[in-house]
């Protein structure tokens, strides 16, 4: 009787420490430069039409407010002031919110942090620090990842073969 609650008292362990390991279907990874960093959930495209219009099978429509990612809104640190898109902010961390259209994407920082998708975007609205419009990037070729990338003079998004880059100084 003691081996047999001995080992399924070792199997349990085993099979715990198993389930434990399994990574999220979407990690929490980071992207970092000089003075910028960026932290996201990074979902994979498993063979989905990611962005089009409305009446679509994508994943994110043309028009709506996307967190930019998987799970809580993407977080986007600057560690001095700067400018971003062009247009000038201040030192500290920002949830990033984004509009995909056909040809180009809305940027959003929002100072409410740690929201829980585009959920209560609406709700947060007010809080937003600047909104800029970027030229819709093609890439040849495909990110099966979504990925973001600090350059020394921008911030660059990738998911499939479609993206947009971000001039920044500092």
């Amino acid at each position: 009787m003691k081996k047999i609650i001995s080992l399924l008292t070792v199997c349990l362990l085993i099979g715990g420490i198993a389930v434990c390991q399994n990574p999220p279907a979407s990690p929490r990874v980071s992207a970092e430069g000089k003075n910028i960093k960026i932290e996201y959930g990074q979902p994979s495209k498993k063979g989905r039409v990611l962005f089009g219009p409305e009446g679509s099978e994508a994943l994110e429509k043309y028009g709506k407010v996307w967190r930019i990612g998987a799970n809580k809104s993407t977080e986007i640190t600057f560690s001095k002031d700067g400018t971003f898109g062009g247009k000038p902010v201040k030192a500290g961390s920002y949830s990033l919110f984004a509009i995909p259209n056909e040809n180009d994407w809305t940027i959003i920082l929002n100072s409410v942090l740690g929201q829980s998708g585009a959920y209560d975007y609406e709700k947060n609205k007010g809080k937003d620090v600047l909104s800029i419009t970027v030229p819709k990037k093609t890439y040849k070729n495909s990110e099966e990842k979504m990925t973001f990338r600090v350059e020394k003079s921008s911030l660059d998004f990738q998911w499939d073969n479609v993206g947009f880059s971000v001039p920044t100084k500092f």
